[in-house]
C-alpha cells in the first residue's frame, strides 16, 4: 500500500456541480471535518496525487491542495487507486487488492484498483465508471453524493463521526459554559475566551489548531472549525468552518471551504461557501420558502427540485457581496461575482456578475484578478500561476452569459 498513489475523478455528474465545478475540483470540497481529498487520503492511507476533472482545470494548483491533471499524467509503473469524487467512503479496515479491482461503494461502481501495467481507465470510464465493469471488486460501505446541496443536508452526519472517529479525547475548556454530555475536542493553540457556551446535546464540537473563538458566541455542535479561524461572536451551529475564515452573526448548518468571510452579523443557512468569499455587512440568506415548499436549484441541467425544504444559498469561490444583501432561497451565486444593493438577485447569478439585482454586467477580468491578488495577500498566501489560469478560461468560457 505504501507504493500506491491515490487519485481522484470527478465524473459526469461531479463536472457539473455549479458554481463551484467552474474553477475546483470536486473532491477540494470540504465535507464533515475534511475535504473529499484528505478524507479519501486518510480512509486509504496513501497520498492523493492528483485529480482527474474537466480539461479546463488541468494546471489547477491552488496552495494546500491536490493539482487537477491530465489522463495521460498518471504513471503505470505504479498502484493507481483511483475514487469517484462523490464516493465517500466509512471509515473501515480493508486490504487493498492486488488483482485489477473496481471500487465499489454501497454497491456503486466509484473507482478502481490498478496494479502496475495496468492499463488507464478510458476518458468514457471516468466520466461513467459503470462502463467496462472488472470482475473482481473492492466492497467499501459509504454514501454517494448526487448534488451539491447533498453536501450540506449530510454534513451535520458526517462532522459527528469525524469528530467521534478522530478526535476521541475530551478537553473541556477553561472558565466555558458546557450544556450536554457530547465530546469537545480542543487542538494545541486553541484560544477560548471565557464565557464562551459550548452546546453539545445535538453532537460534539472540535476547534482545530489556532483557531480562536470570541465571546459573547454560543457554539453548538456537531460543529467543526478549522484551522486559523476565528469565531468574532455570535452563534454557529451544525456547521463546517474550514481553515482561516472569519464567523460573526448567526451561521447554521453551512459549509466554508476556506479562507472565507463572515465577519459581521447577518444569517447564513443551510449554505455552501466556496474559497475566498467575502459577506458583506449583514448579508442574510433565506433557507426555506414562504410556504415551507420544497426548494427547486439552478443547475447546467435546468432547475431541479431539491426535495428539501431547508435549502440556502450557493456561493462560488471569490464571490463578494455588499452591505446589507438578501439571497433567497436556492439562489447560486457563480465565481468571481460581485454583488451590491437592496435588490435582492435572482436565484442563478452568472459567473463574474457585477452590480444588483437583475441589473448585471461582466466583473472585468483585470480588475477582478488584482481584488483576488489583494484579498489573497491579506492572508500571505499568492494566486498560483495555475490557478489564475484557471479563472481566465473560466471568465473567457461564461462570457457569453450575460
Amino acid at each position: 500500500m505504501t507504493q500506491a498513489k491515490l487519485y481522484l475523478f470527478d465524473d459526469r455528474r461531479a463536472r457539473r456541480w455549479a458554481p463551484f465545478s467552474l474553477t475546483r475540483p470536486a473532491g477540494e470540497l470540504l465535507f464533515g471535518c475534511l475535504t473529499i481529498r484528505e478524507r479519501a487520503e486518510y480512509i486509504f492511507g496513501i497520498k492523493c496525487f492528483g485529480h482527474l476533472s474537466r480539461h479546463v482545470l488541468v494546471g489547477f494548483d491552488e496552495i494546500d491542495s491536490a493539482p487537477a491533471i491530465s489522463l495521460s499524467d498518471l504513471p503505470d509503473n505504479s498502484t493507481r487507486v483511483i475514487l469517484s469524487s462523490r464516493a465517500i467512503p466509512e471509515f473501515q479496515e480493508f486490504l487493498l487488492p492486488t488483482e485489477p479491482s473496481q471500487i465499489k461503494v454501497n454497491g456503486v461502481p466509484s473507482g478502481w484498483v490498478l496494479p502496475p501495467g495496468t492499463a488507464h481507465p478510458s476518458e468514457i470510464s471516468l466520466r461513467d465508471p459503470s462502463v467496462n465493469p472488472i470482475k473482481n471488486t473492492l466492497e467499501l460501505t459509504g454514501e454517494i453524493l448526487e448534488h451539491p446541496w447533498d453536501l450540506v443536508a449530510r454534513n451535520p452526519t458526517r462532522i459527528l463521526t469525524d469528530i467521534e472517529t478522530l478526535w476521541a479525547q475530551n478537553s473541556v475548556p477553561d472558565e466555558s459554559v458546557v450544556i450536554g454530555n457530547g465530546l469537545i475536542s480542543l487542538a494545541p493553540e486553541v484560544e477560548i475566551e471565557p464565557g464562551i457556551v459550548f452546546d453539545t446535546r445535538q453532537g460534539p464540537i472540535r476547534i482545530a489548531e489556532r483557531a480562536r473563538i470570541e465571546g459573547p458566541a454560543r457554539l453548538v455542535g456537531p460543529l467543526y472549525i478549522g484551522p486559523k479561524s476565528i469565531v468574532h461572536g455570535g452563534i454557529v451551529s451544525s456547521s463546517s468552518i474550514g481553515p482561516i475564515c472569519r464567523i460573526h452573526g448567526e451561521v447554521s448548518k453551512s459549509i466554508f471551504i476556506g479562507f472565507s468571510n463572515k465577519s459581521h452579523s447577518g444569517y447564513i443557512g443551510h449554505s455552501l461557501l466556496g474559497r475566498w468569499v467575502n459577506l458583506g455587512a449583514l448579508t442574510t440568506n433565506s433557507d426555506l420558502k414562504n410556504n415551507y415548499g420544497t426548494v427547486k436549484v439552478w443547475t447546467p441541467e435546468g432547475y431541479i427540485n431539491t426535495g428539501h425544504t431547508k435549502v440556502g444559498c450557493f456561493f462560488g469561490d471569490h464571490v463578494k457581496t455588499g452591505i446589507g444583501m438578501t439571497l433567497n432561497t436556492g439562489t447560486v451565486v457563480g465565481a468571481g461575482s460581485n454583488l451590491y444593493g437592496n435588490e435582492t438577485p435572482l436565484p442563478h447569478v452568472p459567473a463574474f456578475s457585477w452590480g444588483s439585482g437583475n441589473d448585471l454586467t461582466r466583473h472585468r477580468l483585470p480588475e477582478f484578478l488584482e481584488t483576488a491578488n489583494q484579498v489573497m495577500a491579506r492572508r500571505k498566501i499568492k494566486l498560483t500561476p495555475g490557478v489564475v489560469g484557471i479563472l481566465e478560461t473560466a471568465w473567457k468560457r461564461t462570457a457569453e452569459r450575460l
